[in-house]
């Protein structure tokens, strides 16, 4: 271990990697300190990648140069992209996976990285010089410099886990907290909080009866997530189906009383989108069943993920809850599920960059943060780790917008709302999702992934090309005449509307229920049957994308008007007492940001924006 470092990482999770890698990547001197070596890139809870909303987070972060989608690829086991029977905007690519192998694998990739050292300990303090972070205190007492520092520290810092009566020091299964480093950020001035995630039992493959569940099977062929993937060779596998019933609701209602969240015992909030099985018995008390996903934690794994039944409960609670489940009735529970408080830091105390408003230098990402989910905490590592480098190059930072990418919804989500509960990514949240789709990440982002280093040129110029291909193949269909007679056959056979006037395949295709395949059947066509899925969103999203860039434009010109940091906002006369008060608190960057903090409006706005160009008038 050297005495100086560019960039220290604390945590080895899904954030630390992400940090790390991109830092040393970049050619800065990294060190990632982790509480346990074996468990870099470990999956506590469900081990899969991707899914609603989260998947356009993994195709983003490899448009980037960053690293899960690449390791998701070469450990999936099973791939299937959501939401096919919905809009190509809400489409999203998921993928189970092989936890040892992607543990393995992540592992691999920190220690063979130029750049980047890995230290087996623990980080007992941070080294603050007059609100500057300058390195960190170990646990031993050794202390380490750096330029800056990203804190990934998960669910550790003061865990404590909780199955029934038992309560146990831990930030997850089987490793201990980390009990000093969050009282001593706190000593610093930064307010902290509690939440709480939960896991659920896992159990004995061998001793499923899978004849009585429904099997989800994934798709042929497997798509991958990254744009360095070229096909998926591994052996794929099946997941299933099964639902609780009135039996485990019974079970669950009569042992109430034996929950710690019922009865007062755990004091975190819990994800509302992710609840416990006693939660969603008790808040959702007229329905009679609720989905189980039996997903298997490797291709070779002895155990089962029970995706749906997340638990505190006494452990012989849990053998009954699952023994009443459908194909079940036999099955040996390997491992009570969990569930596990630890303390966080409201995220208004961050800037954009991922760095603290308060601490110079000392960053924050993952669930430190408040949010839940691999995706989301590989995303705010990325953040982390170049915006980290960039500043200490004395480069612009890298701070996407809520027009440019989902990583850009999410960090102006953590900044300016209140987050009192884990934080979880949906495409709901994206007021731009017909142009921020999963399939035109690389279109969106790979040019500033290429500008950090962290991809190469040729695969941007690959992905340029397929972007000229996409143009010519639209304009092809603007040149081409639907074929009336022969068309119209085709389609009738089809069960599809006919065309009565004179009409493009352009303006064929933009009807409901048309595809390019369908077109096909009518005319030769000389487009690449690869581009058809975005061909067809070009086309058929045409009119909404182009208000969704206006949109956009007007956005950037709100997010473009600056806010001092210095500005008082007592000094701005006018402001309501709410607006004033949450303005201080957030400290927002711009205009923009301000306007999307519940409680300011639109007058308090004016009046901001009056305020800052008196001020700068006065001191031209």
């Amino acid at each position: 271990m050297h005495q100086h470092y560019d960039l220290i990482v604390i945590g080895g999770g899904h954030a630390g990697c992400e940090a790390a890698l991109a830092s040393a990547r970049m050619g800065a001197r990294t060190l990632m300190v982790t509480l346990r070596r074996d468990r870099i890139g470990h999956m506590p809870c469900n081990p899969a990648v991707g899914g609603l909303a989260k998947g356009h987070l993994v195709k983003e972060l490899d448009a980037l140069g960053g690293e899960i989608g690449r390791a998701t690829d070469r450990t999936g086991i099973q791939f299937r992209m959501l939401n096919r029977a919905k809009g190509p905007a809400v489409w999203s690519p998921r993928a189970q996976v092989d936890k040892r192998l992607y543990s393995v694998l992540m592992r691999q990739t920190v220690e063979s990285t130029p750049n980047l050292e890995v230290a087996e300990c623990e980080v007992d303090s941070i080294v603050n010089i007059g609100g500057r972070l300058v390195g960190v205190r170990l646990a031993s007492g050794d202390i380490v410099n750096a330029a800056a520092c990203v804190l990934t520290t998960g669910t550790f810092l003061r865990g404590l886990m909780h199955t029934g009566e038992t309560q146990s020091s831990g930030g997850r299964e089987g490793e201990p907290a980390a009990s000093t480093l969050s009282r001593n950020l706190a000593s610093l001035g930064l307010r902290m909080g509690r939440l709480k995630t939960g896991t659920p039992p896992r159990v004995v493959r061998d001793t499923v009866d899978f004849s009585r569940l429904d099997p989800q099977p994934g798709d042929d062929p497997p798509l991958p997530f990254s744009h360095r993937t070229q096909r998926i060779d591994q052996p794929q596998v099946l997941c299933h189906l099964t639902y609780t019933g009135e039996k485990t609701h019974d079970v669950i209602r009569a042992n109430l009383h034996r929950s710690p969240l019922y009865g007062g015992v755990i004091e975190g909030v819990g994800p509302r989108y992710c609840p416990s099985i006693e939660d969603k018995v008790v808040r959702f008390a007229d329905k009679t069943r609720h989905q189980v996903f039996v997903e298997p934690e490797g291709i070779d794994h002895p155990e089962l993920y029970m995706n749906g039944i997340s638990t505190s409960l006494p452990v012989d609670v849990q053998i009954e809850i699952v023994a009443s489940l459908p194909g079940f009735e036999n099955a040996r529970m390997a491992r009570p599920g969990y569930a596990v408080e630890y303390d966080f830091f409201p995220p208004d105390q961050i800037q954009r960059t991922m760095e603290s408003k308060y601490i110079e230098n000392l960053y924050f990402a993952g669930q430190v943060n408040g949010t839940s989910g691999y995706e989301e905490a590989a995303a705010q590592g990325f953040v982390a780790g170049v915006n980290a480098v960039l500043k200490q190059r004395g480069e612009e930072a890298f701070v996407p917008g809520r027009d440019e990418a989902y990583i850009g919804v999410m960090i102006d989500d953590l900044t300016t709302k209140e987050i009192d509960e884990p934080y979880r990514m949906f495409t709901s949240r994206a007021e731009f999702r017909l142009v921020l789709r999963q399939d035109n990440a690389d279109e969106r982002l790979m040019e500033t992934g290429c500008r950090l280093g962290l991809v190469d040129a040729a695969a941007l110029d690959r992905v340029r090309q397929r972007t000229d291909r996409t143009h010519a193949s639209i304009a092809e269909l603007q040149s081409t005449p639907f074929p009336f007679a022969e068309g119209n056959r085709s389609f009738a056979s089809l069960g599809l509307e006919p065309v009565r006037q004179g009409a493009s395949m352009r303006d064929v295709l933009r009807r409901p229920g048309v595809r390019l395949v369908h077109l096909r059947e009518c005319a030769a066509l000389s487009i690449d049957a690869a581009l058809d899925d975005a061909i067809e969103c070009a086309v058929k999203y045409e009119g909404y994308v182009e208000r969704q860039e206006r949109d956009a434009r007007a956005l950037r010109a709100s997010e473009a008007h600056a806010i001092p940091r210095d500005l008082s906002f007592d000094s701005v006369t006018g402001l309501s007492t709410e607006a004033r008060q949450k303005l201080a608190l957030k400290r927002p960057e711009t205009i923009g940001q301000a306007s999307r903090i519940a409680g300011v409006r639109a007058s308090d706005l004016s009046l901001i924006a009056v305020h800052i160009e008196r001020h700068r008038r006065a001191h031209v």
